[in-house]
């Protein structure tokens, strides 16, 4: 790939689009070689050969600005990927859609940078928006939509609203009973969450309650050594402690 780069460079000239695309190849192998530290100054090279020739609100441009955005993720800079997404995204919506696959895979993207940022707020009605996409696209009762009650849920607990959680995470944990059955472990982790949130509305019974069955299944489904079932011994232990 540097080979071809170089070729390409000295016969169409450092800035056609050709060349960006060799240098975003050459980005995503050295992403994929752990290098990821120098794949950033080629995907940054290509954006703005992008952005150049085609304009910063071509169709095109989304992918080089999510590429580089999703890199500065991996690299822990949370903060500078999260204005190239949010480019992408409205990019994206413009050409595709509201509710287009794409659309969808960037709005989650963008969420999960939001809340490790501590913007719950932010990421509240992005995670609102994916809940009602995904149960207008795969049903109300798909394990995919169990997982965005769950993660709105933990947006409104970060923000205060354990009364708000509840309701979001008990049909969570009801949709993965029903489609995953009641022993698996995506059901423990409803149980565990459920728990906290109930903890938090004083309902230190209930709490325990849950806890507990997420450890016995997490516990059959793992070993007693495992550092999920130790977790939830402790978690557990500070309840009671309460």
């Amino acid at each position: 790939l540097e080979r071809s780069l170089r070729i390409e460079e000295a016969a169409l000239g450092p800035d056609h689009l050709d060349v960006a695309n060799l240098l975003t190849a050459l980005a995503l192998v050295l992403r994929d070689l752990g290098d990821a530290a120098g794949a950033r100054p080629l995907l940054e090279r290509a954006l703005k050969m992008f952005e150049a020739a085609l304009g910063p609100h071509h169709p095109n441009v989304a992918t080089p600005l999510s590429n580089l955005g999703l890199l500065l993720v991996d690299l822990g800079d949370a903060a500078g990927a999260r204005p190239l997404l949010e480019r992408a995204l409205r990019i994206d919506e413009d050409a595709l859609g509201p509710d287009h696959l794409k659309v969808v895979a960037w709005l989650s993207v963008l969420a999960t940078v939001l809340n490790d940022l501590g913007d719950a707020a932010c990421a509240r009605p992005l995670l609102v928006r994916l809940l009602r996409i995904d149960e207008a696209r795969l049903g109300p009762n798909h394990p995919n939509v169990a997982i965005r009650r769950a993660n709105l849920a933990s947006a409104l607990m970060a923000l205060g609203d354990a009364a708000g959680a509840r309701p979001l995470l008990e049909r969570a944990l009801r949709i993965d009973e029903a489609a995953l059955g009641p022993n698996h472990p995506n059901v423990a982790v409803r149980l565990a969450s459920l728990a906290l949130v109930l903890n938090a509305l004083g309902d230190s019974y209930q709490a325990r309650s849950c806890m507990k069955r997420a450890l016995r299944i997490t516990e059959s489904a793992f070993g007693p050594g495992h550092t999920n079932t130790r977790m939830l011994r402790a978690t557990i232990a500070a309840l009671k402690r309460r």
